[in-house]
């Protein structure tokens, strides 16, 4: 009868833990894309052969890791470093001669992809333009009419299986329905809200596409999470770009007698802005991870300003006195701020190396949320008072949504940041905002199919 092989010891569990961990750093190593596959097999060779080296002196496993990756360095700096040092690689990813890893023939055909998207968004939206002389049904629709040609491209670049693309189809059809078959009353608050609130639910369809069905991941969550920093900045950056080339075109045009504003009023902006879209999430696409990301680096510099700006504001709403008779768009106003101080910690958090320990930042990020807190408490005892006397309305119950819900994420983030500054782990930290990221999408979708007929359409 044989024998059966000894259970594994300590010794080879804790060997275990220190191989998933060098998987776990190695995985962090790749996604720099500045850095090939064969510079990240030189760079582990070099940590492991530190790791043996701590532990020659006595350290455990998790020990000698963690010093072994700290002699290491800043993987951001390593990346910038090899980034300078292999220009030519750097190009090669950046330009549209950039090799495809599977035939060796150039991205052209993503390119002429991208345009025929862009032209087509810009399509479908003077075609609506046309047919649809109200401004408000088209308000309704516009999202409608850009984000799919958006969504088709990470389709197409992921190579979405048919059963999640039909899967996305359904709930894009059945917002179109519900934003053209309500009878709203115009001008009324719940067809605003509907139009405000359909965009965030397309940008979770979206969403979708873009981690090709795998929403369910944490990781494929805070990528897209960093796709829309990233995305923001470059539609942002375009915008300004475009409107300088417009405002000298139309200065040369002025010169020789011709009015350049119907045209731009009636073609280029309708093409223009929708196009600006899907030829800036190529390009975010294009230098996915190569060199740094804008979005976090911003967050270095705007984290200490919003503290500022939070502690000011929290101090001119407490000595305001009747918090009833706060304007509403102040409210408006307190809720941008506060998704601002979300995204700023989102974006340092996805930015940040996991085996790194605090620094006196994170501890600046903690003060962020907490005022960010102290302003939301703030804005929701407005709230409460202005339901209190001037009763239920449907955009004073959106936005005691939208606070309650902002109020639930900021504890978790202000409670899960403290423990990471007494040297707990950052992946509690990480979930919890990827996690809550969905919840702000199905509110959007209470908002657009619940509202308008629960408050009779008006």
């Amino acid at each position: 009868m044989a024998t059966p092989a000894p259970a594994p010891g300590p010794h080879a569990e804790k060997h275990a833990e220190l191989e998933a961990q060098i998987d776990q750093w190695r995985g962090y190593v790749r996604r720099r894309e500045a850095i090939s596959a064969a510079d990240v097999d030189e760079m582990e060779d070099h940590l492991r052969e530190r790791v043996e080296d701590l532990r020659a002196t006595g350290l455990d496993d998790e020990e000698a890791f963690l010093v072994a990756v700290k002699r290491m360095g800043d993987l951001d700096a390593v990346s910038r470093e090899f980034a300078r040092e292999h220009s030519d690689r750097l190009w090669k990813q950046l330009v549209l001669v950039r090799e495809a890893p599977e035939d060796g023939s150039r991205s052209w055909r993503e390119l002429a992809v991208v345009l025929a998207l862009a032209v087509g968004a810009g399509v479908a939206v003077k075609v609506a333009a046309e047919l649809v002389p109200d401004e408000e049904v088209l308000l309704r629709n516009v999202a409608l009419l850009v984000l799919p040609f958006l969504a088709g491209y990470f389709a197409w670049k992921r190579r979405l299986t048919w059963p999640v693309g039909v899967a996305l189809l359904l709930p894009f059809v059945a917002l179109a329905v519900v934003l053209n078959a309500y009878p709203f009353a115009p001008p009324g608050s719940t067809e605003l809200l509907a139009a405000v609130h359909a965009p965030v639910v397309l940008w979770a369809l979206v969403g979708v596409a873009y981690v090709a069905g795998r929403w369910r991941s944490d990781a494929g969550r805070m990528d897209f999470a960093r796709f829309t920093g990233e995305l923001a900045v470059y539609v942002t950056l375009l915008a300004l770009g475009g409107g300088v080339l417009l405002g000298l075109t139309a200065g040369v045009f002025s010169l020789v007698d011709v009015d350049l504003e119907p045209w731009l009023e009636d073609w280029i902006l309708p093409f223009c802005v929708p196009g600006a879209l899907v030829v800036a999430a190529w390009l975010v696409e294009a230098k996915q991870n190569v060199v740094e990301n804008i979005a976090p680096v911003l967050t270095k510099v705007f984290t200490p300003l919003t503290v500022v700006m939070l502690v000011a504001l929290f101090a001119v709403l407490v000595t305001a006195g009747d918090l009833a008779a706060v304007d509403r768009e102040l409210l408006i106003l307190m809720d941008a701020i506060l998704v601002l101080v979300l995204c700023l910690l989102l974006y340092s958090v996805s930015a940040r190396d996991p085996l790194a320990p605090p620094t006196p930042f994170d501890g600046l990020q903690l003060v962020l949320v907490v005022a960010a807190l102290a302003v939301d408490a703030v804005a929701l005892t407005a709230m409460v008072t202005r339901i209190a006397e001037f009763g239920v309305s449907p955009n004073k119950v959106a936005a005691l949504g939208l606070n309650l819900l902002l109020l639930v994420h900021l504890v978790g983030s202000a409670v899960l940041a403290a423990r990471f500054l007494r040297h707990r782990p950052l992946d509690a930290l990480v979930r919890w905002q990827t996690r809550f990221l969905p919840v702000y999408a199905v509110w959007a979708a209470v908002v657009v199919v619940v509202f308008p007929p629960l408050f009779g359409f008006v």
